[in-house]
C-alpha cells in the first residue's frame, strides 16, 4: 500500500488516485484536464524589477511603486512607473515597465532582439535572480539614473506551479520540463525550470521571441511535460 504524505494536499491526492485509475485501466492520463490547475503560457516581455533603494534612486526619496495591472500570479503588478534603459554606444530602451513588488536584486529581463538593438551581444540566458556576471547597463528614471555593474539578463523559459501541480507532475523545483506548443508553427521547448510557491497558479513564461516563434495565441493547445 502506498503511504502518502499527511502535508500532500487533498488536490494532490485526487490527481494521483485518478491517475492510479487510469493505468490500471491501460489507458492514458488525461493530464491537461485533471490536472489540479489550468495551465496558461504567458509571454513576458521586456521589464525590470527593481530595490526599493533603487526606486527612490530614479523617482526621488520615499517613492514607492504604484499599481498600474495586477497580473495572474496574486500580489504581483507592473507599476506605473517605467525607466529608460541605456546600453552600450547610447543606444536606449525607453518606456521599459517596472514589475512590482520591489526585490532583494535589480534585474533587467530582456528578449534576445532586445539586447541586440540596445547593442548588448553577450547577454547571458539565466532564471530570474541569477544575475551574478550578466550584462551591465545603465538605467535612468526622473530623479536620477543608477548604473548596473550586472543585471541584465534573458530569462530562461521557466514554469511557476504550487506544491499541489508539482505532485501531480511529479517534479522538484529546479527541475527541468518539456513545453509542447501546437498550433502552425508547433515547436517543443526542451529547457523549462520548475518553480515552485505556495499559492503560485501554474503558469508559463517565454519571452516575446520565443512566443512570436510559436505564433502563441490564446487559443494555442499547451502542454507540459516531464522528461
Amino acid at each position: 500500500m502506498e503511504t502518502i504524505d499527511p502535508t500532500t494536499t487533498r488536490q494532490a491526492i485526487e490527481a494521483r488516485v485518478r491517475a492510479k485509475v487510469y493505468e490500471a485501466m491501460g489507458l492514458p492520463v488525461p493530464r491537461k484536464v485533471h490536472a489540479p490547475h489550468p495551465l496558461l503560457v504567458n509571454v513576458s516581455a521586456r521589464h525590470c524589477h527593481l530595490t526599493q533603494e533603487a526606486v527612490e534612486i530614479l523617482f526621488g526619496a520615499g517613492h514607492e511603486l504604484t499599481p498600474k495591472k495586477w497580473l495572474y500570479q496574486d500580489g504581483y503588478y507592473a507599476a506605473e512607473e517605467a525607466v529608460t534603459l541605456v546600453g552600450p554606444r547610447s543606444r536606449v530602451i525607453s518606456n521599459l515597465r517596472i514589475l512590482g513588488p520591489c526585490r532583494d536584486v535589480n534585474q533587467v529581463e530582456l528578449a534576445y532582439t532586445d539586447a541586440i538593438a540596445l547593442g548588448i551581444r553577450d547577454v547571458p540566458t539565466r532564471i530570474s535572480g541569477d544575475v551574478k556576471a550578466s550584462a551591465p547597463g545603465l538605467i535612468m528614471g526622473p530623479k536620477g539614473h543608477l548604473q548596473l555593474e550586472e543585471g541584465i539578463i534573458r530569462a530562461a523559459p521557466h514554469v511557476h506551479m504550487s506544491p499541489a501541480d508539482a505532485e501531480f507532475y511529479g517534479v522538484e523545483a529546479g527541475e527541468i520540463m518539456r513545453l509542447k506548443v501546437g498550433g502552425p508553427l508547433g515547436m517543443t521547448f526542451e529547457n523549462v525550470q520548475v518553480r515552485i510557491g505556495e499559492g503560485i497558479k501554474l503558469e508559463v513564461h517565454i519571452d516575446t521571441d520565443e512566443g512570436n516563434a510559436c505564433n502563441l495565441q490564446p487559443d494555442t493547445p499547451c502542454e507540459l511535460l516531464k522528461i
